[in-house]
C-alpha cells in the first residue's frame, strides 16, 4: 500500500509465526567438505533447529519494492553487492530458506472447527475453555496425533484469558461437563493437578458417521450405532436390551447397517470347527472404515455438485452471455460519460422475466457453491482421521 514498515515489526512477526509453527526450515544439503556433493544429495533437518530464527539486527524502515531482483536505482541486487564489496562476512540467515508448514495450517483449520462445534452444541464459555486447551497444547501435539497432550485443569485455569471471569469451581464444572458429553469432545485421562483433560481431535467424525445414519436409517439405527460406539462390542440380544428396540426390529436394523458396511460382525468360536450354536456373533463398529466409505460418498456427492452447477450453467448459456454483453455496453458507455435515458435503454435489453432467471440462476449457483463448501470441510476432517490411522514405520 506504499506505506512504510519498521524492520523490526517484521522481524517480530515472523519470530512469531516460526515460535507457533507455522512456517518452518527448509532441509538442506548436509555439509561434507571431504566428499563431493553427490548429484541427488538426501536432504536433512534438524528438529532441534527446525523453527529456531537466527537473531539479525535490522534498524530502519522500508517499502516493500515492487521487484526484488531490482534495486531502486535500476541496478540487478547481485551486482550492486558484488561492487559494495566481497569480503563482508555473510549474514547469519546465509543459506538458510523457510516455507510455510502445510501440516500446522490443517491442525489450525482442524482446532477452529473443534471451537465452532462445541460452541454450536454447548456455550460460548465451553468454546473458550476448549480454544485455551487446544492454544497449549498446538506446539506440543503432532499434526496427525488424535488427542492432544493431558492438560491439568490448574493449567488450563492459569492460561483462561484474562479477561475472562471464571472461577476455578466453575471450570472444573465445564470441564467435567464436556467429559461426560456423548459426543466425547474432552477426555479425562487422570485425576492430578485437578484432573487431566484431553481434547478429542477427531470426535467430529463419529458425529459425523451417526448424522448420515440417522438421516439414511432414522433415529433408532443412530441410536444403536452410538450404543456400538460406546460399548465396542455387544452381542445382537444385548443391543436389543440396551437400546430398548423390540428384536425383530432391531435385528433388520442391524442387518441393513450390516450390509452397508456401517458395523461390523466378529465371530468368537468356542470351538475349532466354528460351529453357530457354539459361536458368539459380536457387532462392532469399524470407525476408519466407516469413514473411508462416507468419504468415498463425499467425494460422490462433490460430484453430483460439480455436474449440476456445469448443468444450470450450459442450460442457460445464452441468457449469461447476453447478460455479460449488455453489462460489458454498460460500463464502456457509464465511462464516456453516457446520459442516464441511454444507460437504461441498454439494460432494458434484459427483460424481466430473463432477469427473473437470471437471479434464480444466480440463487442456485451460490446454493451449489456453498454445499460444495460444507462437504470439502467434511472431506478435510475425514482425511485427516484417516490419515491419523495409517501406522507408519
Amino acid at each position: 500500500d506504499g506505506k512504510a514498515m519498521d524492520y523490526a515489526d517484521v522481524a517480530n512477526t515472523f519470530v512469531r509465526l516460526a515460535d507457533t509453527h507455522f512456517v518452518q526450515r527448509c532441509p538442506m544439503v548436509p555439509e561434507s567438505p571431504q566428499a563431493p556433493p553427490a548429484p541427488a544429495p538426501t536432504l536433512v533437518s534438524s528438529d532441534k533447529d527446525m523453527y529456531t530464527v537466527p537473531r539479525l539486527s535490522l534498524v530502519g524502515k522500508g517499502k516493500r519494492r515492487r521487484s526484488c531482483e531490482e534495486e531502486e536505482d535500476g541496478e540487478p541486487r547481485a551486482k550492486k553487492q558484488k561492487q559494495e564489496g566481497q569480503s563482508a562476512e555473510p549474514p547469519p540467515d546465509a543459506n538458510i530458506y523457510w516455507q510455510a508448514n502445510l501440516d500446522r495450517f490443517h491442525q489450525h483449520f482442524r482446532a477452529q472447527a473443534i471451537v465452532s462445534a462445541v460452541a454450536n452444541r454447548m456455550d460460548q464459555t465451553s468454546s473458550e475453555i476448549v480454544r485455551t486447551m487446544l492454544r497449549m497444547s498446538e506446539v506440543t501435539t503432532s499434526s496427525a496425533a488424535p488427542y492432544t497432550q493431558p492438560l491439568s485443569s490448574n493449567e488450563i485455569f492459569r492460561s483462561l484469558p484474562a479477561g475472562y471471569n471464571i472461577v476455578k469451581q466453575v471450570l472444573d464444572q465445564y470441564l467435567t461437563l464436556l467429559a461426560d458429553d456423548p459426543l466425547e469432545f474432552v477426555g479425562k485421562s487422570g485425576d492430578s493437578g485437578g484432573g487431566m483433560y484431553t481434547v478429542s481431535i477427531f470426535f467430529g467424525v463419529k458425529s459425523g458417521v451417526s448424522q448420515c445414519i440417522k438421516q439414511s436409517f432414522g433415529s433408532r439405527c443412530a441410536r444403536i450405532f452410538r450404543l456400538l460406539l460406546r460399548k465396542k462390542h455387544l452381542e445382537q440380544k444385548q443391543v436389543e436390551d440396551f437400546a430398548m428396540i423390540p428384536a425383530k426390529e432391531a435385528k433388520e436394523m442391524l442387518y441393513k447397517m450390516l450390509s452397508e458396511n456401517f458395523v461390523s460382525l466378529q465371530e468368537i468360536p468356542k470351538t475349532p470347527d466354528h460351529a453357530p450354536s457354539r459361536t458368539f456373533y459380536l457387532y462392532t463398529v469399524n470407525v476408519p472404515a466407516a469413514a473411508r466409505m462416507l468419504l468415498h460418498r463425499c467425494y460422490k456427492s462433490v460430484a453430483n455438485l460439480m455436474e449440476r452447477r456445469q448443468f444450470e450453467t450450459k442450460e442457460n448459456k445464452r441468457l449469461l452471455e447476453k447478460s455479460q454483453r449488455v453489462e460489458a455496453i454498460l460500463a464502456s458507455m457509464q465511462a464516456t460519460g453516457a446520459e442516464a435515458a441511454q444507460l437504461q435503454e441498454i439494460e432494458e435489453m434484459i427483460t424481466a422475466p430473463e432477469r427473473q432467471q437470471l437471479e434464480t440462476l444466480k440463487r442456485n449457483v451460490n446454493k451449489i457453491d456453498a454445499s460444495e463448501n460444507q462437504v470439502d470441510e467434511t472431506i478435510f476432517v475425514l482425511e485427516s482421521f484417516i490419515e491419523s490411522t495409517v501406522k507408519r514405520p
